[in-house]
Formats: C-alpha cells, sequence, structure tokens
C-alpha cells in the first residue's frame, strides 16, 4: 500500500563540506573517510582532498572490456570497468548489465551462468514491491559473487509506446507503480553492499532514433509522468549512480542537459550520488561536464574519449571547467561508492559460490506471482488434471520459454536450448533470440504424468489443428520476440501465429493461448479462444510458473502494468516515430559519437502525463484490456466502504474472498481531480485470502497523485475530488466524492 506523504527529500544525506576536520589534508594524519559515523559526503570529500590530480582523472572515464587491448589483469569481460585507487581504499569498479539478472549477452565470459528474473512488466505485475526489492537482492548477491560491484539496474522509462523494444525491462506505464517498484528493486540491489543505477534519464522511450531522437513535453506533465517515477525510485532506494539516457531533451542530449542533471536532480531533489552516460551517449567534453555528467562510460564507444585526462585538463587550464567542478564529478562517484556499502564493504576478489537452486526459486515465485489471466470463459482454467490427451503447440514450448533480448540478455542456468543469432539490425552485434531451459512440456508431464503430452511445433497451421481436434485440451503457445536497440514492426503476433492459433481454435472449444511475450500484442482471435495467459518472458524457471498455474497450484493474481489496445490506432503512435531518409537501425546503434554529423528530429508527446490508461480516459476509448486488469480462480467482494478526506484522502473497505480457493486480490484506488480529466492511479495493496476471509483494507491516496506541478513545486488544490476503488483503470466497485484541503509537497 502506498501512503501519503508530505515527503521532504534527502537523498543520500548532503552536508557542508567546510565541516571537515583539518587533519584530512594533512600527511600522515588520521584518515577520516574511513570513520563511519560521517555522512557518505563528508568521507568522500575527505578522500577528494586526499587524492593527486591524476587519481581523480581516473575516475570520471571508464573502459569498456570488449575494446580494451591489452587489457588489466583484474578486468572482467563485461559492461564496464574503471581501475580503483587501492592506496586510498577506492575499489575497482566492475560493472555489469543486471536489469535481469547478471547479463552475459554474447557469452562473453565462458560457461558463466546466472538466474534470470523474469522480465520487468512480469515484477511490476506483481504490484508488490517486497517481490520486487527480493528479486534485486538475489541479483544483487549474484553480482557480489560474481566480483562485480556496479550493477546497470533500476529501468524506470515509462512504457509510452506499446511497441517499444524495451518495455519488456521497465516497469509499465504508471509513474507511482514504476517508482516505487523501481526503488524498492535498487534498494534489494545495494542491500548487498554493491552499486546500483536508475536509468535512462530521461525520456529513452522508443529505440527507434534514440540516439537523434529530440524529446519534447511540457515541464508540468514530465514532471508527473515520467520524472515522477524516476523522483520516487530515487527517494526510496537511494542508487549510487543515475544513468543518463542517449536520447535529446528539449534540444540538449540527455547526458548534456544542465536542466536535467543539475536543476532537477541536483538541485529540486537534492540528489548526491553520480551521473553516469549511457554506453555511447557522451557527445562533448565541456558541455557534458559543466550540465553535470560525472563519469564518460564504456568510452570505446563514443566518438572520443571526451572525458580523457588531456582533454580535462586542456578545459581546466582554458577556463572552461573548473578545478571545483572537477573534485564535485570525483566527490560524488565516491559519495555513491560509499552510500551503497561498497567502499567499507568491498566485493571478493575471487568469485564465490551461489545458491542457484534458492536463487531460481526466487524468479519462479515473480514469475508465478507476475502471470496474467486474461480470459477464462467457461472457467476452463485451471485444467483438470483428469486428462488424458494433451497437446502443446507452438513456442518452442518442447525445451524453453523466450526471453527478451539487449544488454539485459542472461546466460541462464541450464544453458540456452534454442539461440538464434541476428544477421541484422541495430541489435545484431550484441543481442541473440535466446530461449531460457526450462520446458514447458516437461513440467506439465510432471504435473499429469498419467496423460498423453505430446508437442507439435506449430509451423503448420492444418497439422497442428488437426493435433488439437485429437486432445483434450489444446494449449498454443504464442511469442514474440523484442530486443534493446529496435522497436517492434507491429503489434501483431508475427510468422502468422494469428492463423495458427485461429486454426487450432477452430479445431477445438478447450483452447489455451499462452502469451510469451515482451508487451502488448493485438489479439483478433480473442473471443474464439476461451482461456489466455499473459506469461511476459517468465525467466529460467518459467515452465514451471506456467504449469502451476495453469494446473492451480498457484492462483494467477498478476495484474497488467501496462494496457493493450484493441487496435495501434488507439495509441498516441500508431507506430515508431521514423523521418524520411532517416535509416531506423543506424539511428538506434550506440556509440553514435559527437552528434555534429547526425540530423535531430523532434518526437513530441502530446499525451503529455497522460501516459496508459490515463491517455484512454482522456479520450474516451476503452482498450482490450485495461491496466491494472487480471482474473482469478476465485472471486473476491469489496463492501464496508469508509472514505475520508482533508489533509489525508483515504478508503477505508471490507475485501473478502467468496470463493472455493485461496488468491491474491490486488484492490487500486483511482484519483480524479477536481478539474476532472483522467484518474490516476494513487494507490494499492495486494491481499491474500483464504477461502471465505475477509480483511480490512486502508487505502491512503498518494501526495503526487493528487497534486499537481505548477509554478515550480508539488501542490494540492483544494476541492472534492473522486476516490475510486476497483481491480483495475476502468471500472470502479466503490466511489464517492471527498473535500480536500490544500497542500504543499515539499521537496
Amino acid at each position: 500500500m502506498i501512503a501519503i506523504r508530505a515527503f521532504a527529500l534527502v537523498l543520500l544525506t548532503v552536508s557542508a563540506p567546510g565541516a571537515l576536520l583539518a587533519q584530512d589534508a594533512v600527511p600522515g594524519a588520521v584518515q577520516s573517510w574511513r570513520d563511519t559515523t560521517r555522512s557518505p559526503d563528508i568521507r568522500a570529500d575527505a578522500l577528494v582532498r586526499a587524492m593527486t590530480h591524476a587519481e581523480k582523472l581516473q575516475l570520471i572515464h571508464g573502459f569498456f572490456p570488449p575494446r580494451v587491448n591489452p587489457a588489466p589483469t583484474d578486468m572482467i569481460p563485461s559492461a564496464g570497468y574503471v581501475p580503483g585507487i587501492p592506496r586510498l581504499g577506492i575499489p575497482t569498479l566492475r560493472e555489469s548489465d543486471a536489469s535481469l539478472g547478471v547479463a552475459n549477452q554474447v557469452e562473453q565470459r565462458k560457461g558463466d551462468v546466472a538466474t534470470a528474473l523474469p522480465s520487468g512488466l512480469a515484477t511490476a505485475a506483481t504490484f508488490d514491491v517486497a517481490m520486487a526489492r527480493a528479486g534485486g537482492a538475489m541479483i544483487g548477491a549474484e553480482a557480489r559473487a560474481k566480483t562485480f560491484n556496479v550493477l546497470l539496474a533500476g529501468g524506470v522509462n515509462l512504457t509510452r509506446d506499446a511497441w517499444n523494444g524495451r518495455n519488456f525491462e521497465y516497469l509499465g506505464e504508471d509513474p507511482l507503480l514504476a517508482g516505487y517498484m523501481a526503488g524498492a528493486a535498487i534498494e534489494g540491489v545495494q542491500s548487498n553492499h554493491i552499486v546500483s543505477t536508475v536509468k535512462h534519464f530521461i525520456l529513452n522511450s522508443q529505440e527507434t532514433g534514440r540516439t537523434v531522437l529530440n524529446a519534447r513535453i511540457d515541464e508540468a506533465a514530465l514532471r508527473e509522468s515520467d520524472l515522477l517515477a524516476f523522483e520516487l525510485a530515487i527517494r526510496t532506494g537511494k542508487p549510487g549512480s543515475v544513468m543518463c539516457a542517449y536520447n535529446r531533451i528539449e534540444g540538449d542530449y540527455a547526458c548534456e542537459s544542465h536542466h536535467m542533471l543539475t536543476d532537477v536532480l541536483r538541485g529540486d531533489w537534492r540528489y548526491a550520488g553520480w551521473v553516469m552516460s549511457d554506453w555511447g551517449a557522451v557527445h562533448s567534453t565541456v558541455k557534458a561536464a559543466v550540465s553535470g555528467l560525472d563519469q564518460e562510460s564504456g568510452q570505446e564507444l563514443d566518438h572520443a574519449i571526451y572525458f580523457a585526462p588531456d582533454k580535462i585538463d586542456a578545459a581546466i587550464q582554458a577556463g572552461q571547467i573548473s578545478e571545483a567542478r572537477l573534485d564535485e564529478m570525483v566527490r560524488r562517484i565516491l559519495t555513491g561508492v560509499i552510500a551503497s556499502g561498497l567502499y567499507d564493504h568491498p566485493s571478493p576478489a575471487v568469485a564465490q559460490p551461489i545458491d542457484y537452486a534458492a536463487h531460481a526459486a526466487v524468479a519462479q515465485r515473480v514469475a508465478e506471482a507476475g502471470m496474467v489471466l486474461l480470459r477464462n470463459q467457461g472457467n476452463l482454467l485451471p485444467l483438470a488434471r483428469t486428462a488424458k490427451k494433451i497437446v502443446l503447440i507452438g513456442g518452442h514450448a518442447d525445451v524453453g520459454v523466450l526471453s527478451g533480448g539487449g544488454s539485459s540478455q542472461v546466460r541462464s542456468v541450464g544453458g540456452a536450448p534454442v539461440e538464434i543469432p541476428l544477421t541484422s539490425g541495430a541489435a545484431a552485434s550484441f543481442a541473440r533470440v535466446t530461449w531460457h531451459a526450462s520446458s514447458p512440456l516437461r513440467a506439465i508431464r510432471a504435473k499429469v504424468p498419467q496423460a498423453q503430452i505430446t508437442y507439435v511445433d506449430g509451423r503448420d497451421p492444418a497439422a497442428a489443428a488437426a493435433a488439437a481436434r485429437n486432445a483434450d485440451i489444446a494449449i498454443v503457445f504464442a511469442t514474440q520476440w523484442a530486443t534493446e536497440a529496435q522497436d517492434l514492426e507491429s503489434l501483431a503476433l508475427p510468422d502468422q501465429q494469428d492463423a495458427l492459433i485461429a486454426a487450432v481454435a477452430k479445431a477445438s472449444g478447450r483452447t489455451v493461448v499462452v502469451l510469451e511475450t515482451g508487451g502488448p500484442v493485438l489479439m483478433p482471435w480473442l473471443e474464439q479462444v476461451p482461456a489466455v495467459l499473459q506469461a511476459w518472458y517468465p525467466g529460467q524457471r518459467g515452465g514451471e510458473a506456467i504449469a502451476a498455474i495453469l494446473f492451480g497450484e498457484v492462483n494467477p493474481s498478476g495484474r497488467l502494468p501496462i494496457s493493450f489496445p484493441t487496435s495501434a490506432d488507439q495509441l498516441p503512435r500508431p507506430k515508431p516515430v521514423v523521418p524520411a531518409g532517416l535509416n531506423s537501425n543506424a539511428a538506434s546503434d550506440a556509440g553514435a559519437g559527437d552528434g555534429s554529423a547526425l540530423p535531430s528530429w523532434d518526437v513530441t508527446y502530446q499525451e503529455g502525463a497522460n501516459v496508459g490508461y490515463r491517455w484512454y480516459a482522456a479520450q474516451g476509448t476503452r482498450p482490450r484490456f485495461p491496466f491494472g486488469f487480471g482474473l482469478s480462480y476465485t472471486r473476491f467482494g469489496f463492501g464496508a466502504a469508509r472514505f475520508t478526506g482533508g489533509a489525508a484522502p483515504a478508503v477505508t473497505f471490507t475485501v473478502r474472498n467468496q470463493g472455493r480457493r485461496a488468491g491474491a486480490v490486488v484492490p487500486q484506488l483511482y484519483v480524479t481531480g477536481p478539474e476532472g480529466g483522467a484518474p490516476r492511479l494513487a494507490a494499492w495493496k495486494r491481499q491474500w485470502l483464504k477461502p471465505g476471509e475477509a480483511a480490512q483494507v486502508t487505502l491512503a491516496a498518494d501526495a503526487h497523485a493528487l497534486a499537481r506541478w505548477k509554478a515550480g513545486k508539488w501542490s494540492i488544490a483544494p476541492g472534492r475530488y473522486r476516490l475510486a476503488v476497483g481491480q483495475d483503470s476502468a471500472s470502479a466497485t466503490i466511489a464517492q466524492e471527498v473535500e480536500v484541503a490544500s497542500m504543499v509537497i515539499r521537496q
């Protein structure tokens, strides 16, 4: 449950450098930076005072290991490497991609595997911050055991467009849900005394043209949507670092935006950690440094090494960058390192054992809690164990489950039974179409060993239909692969899978469709199929999780964190925006150079703060499946509601499990202000109930759902607000208007 607060944002505690003891600058004096009673920034400032100029320059740029030759002996093939300063105890930073697990995309480290979580959307679909925290803690533990100490995790960009190739990594379309879930995941990662980032700051909303796109949006709308998600993730998760994005924002590259990096991040939010660039996102020395970028990451992917010692020194000599700014860059890096616990608890020098079985159980729990039952006509699900003949069709369900591609790709425990290299496209150099070795066929056979269970690959719809006709149950596994660096060409299922599903459904009235996709897909066959389960990319125990849901060992409880449109025409942008003559694949590549020769083109986000379900409400249309939607194998009833207004609007009500199965319900509170407009998610709670059990639930409206950004501050206007409680964004079970008091939310 998310409750209202008048938040005072104090992130990674900031104190005045003048409070330092004079002894810190004296050779041989007590090393006060090791005094754990001091705040991280005070300790970091003491370290800066003890560093040489050359040592400072060493920390503000990092290497991209695959392109470093010869490589230092302690460099691990991975995303990044920043050499440490042993004499001061400053650790070498070993950076790994890690949105869904410790990544090893194209097997840079031969034989190195890790636990693969389900996709970010699956985690978001749990509507459970404890689940997000557990996933982050698991990933952080594995990273530390592998000697990594900086995880490039914490993706919190809102899913503004359903076709975004990277949606599967993110946490949905609502800023409160995404922000709090990301904050919990970051907190989990950093509980292992390593650094997590939050990314990609800001408005990396599509992959097509991501290095040249110029995002345009009203300031208030941005504050109430994407920036709010980052603000909440930073406040609750306290990441050691923020990663700036590839794209431009209102004309400036995100890694050169003084307004975003200095005015908002450091000024309004008082963030004290460091800003690192995305890999290949730096385009200048002076502008980037002065605007607020602290560290150039993966420098070999940039057109030049902009933060190289000679370039920084030349800028200092020319008076373009001050020595004080260099000190600040280093102090912020060290503040993040200290605040995360990494400085006082260095990662091990050699790899440690990992309990992969326990970690796989975490991944499976997230997958089970995040799968969303979209349709269940005639209560076809859960499947009866008395079924004699079951046929599984398509999706390589005989050997595994699909995963998303790009920097988040995990080489999971058990290997990759199917791995298809790309021959073209922006992702070809670092992505493969990969399945995790978690076979739904094997898992289902374990549930019903007495049944005859067969598999048909689905390439021939007629053969699949014939197999379905001769079975008691037909389960079609439909897949849609998505990856970083390129967007989906269509929301339709690829490779004639719609025709396959239609043929199977016509042959069998007992057809189940399991969707393994990176986001919403169109469903022209929906009315002919009695049961549909959204499994997302379900991670390395996805097959077991799917089987547990289908046979009722687990009651589905996931809720959609992203709306599913009826057609692409319902979206603000029905397809990726590409200017005439621009090669979208080339424009998506990282390492685009200094930007001087690249065309800049605008994408205007006319929907403003009305992302996702807010857009549908504002347009007066209804999606195929709304945000927050999800079915269960049991029924829940709401009653005895009591609403309160004033300075703390809330609703208290009773929810009862009216069915015969235990299950989780996720009541959601939506608020509509006195000015009208689209409702906004204000609170939610995941509540587990036994059959017949009732619980009293209180949902207190989050202040940011009530407030609007006006005149440079968050303020709540007095007036009558509509509070509505339901099980999705498009329907209300109980609702009432309350009088709300005026309030300013302190930054």
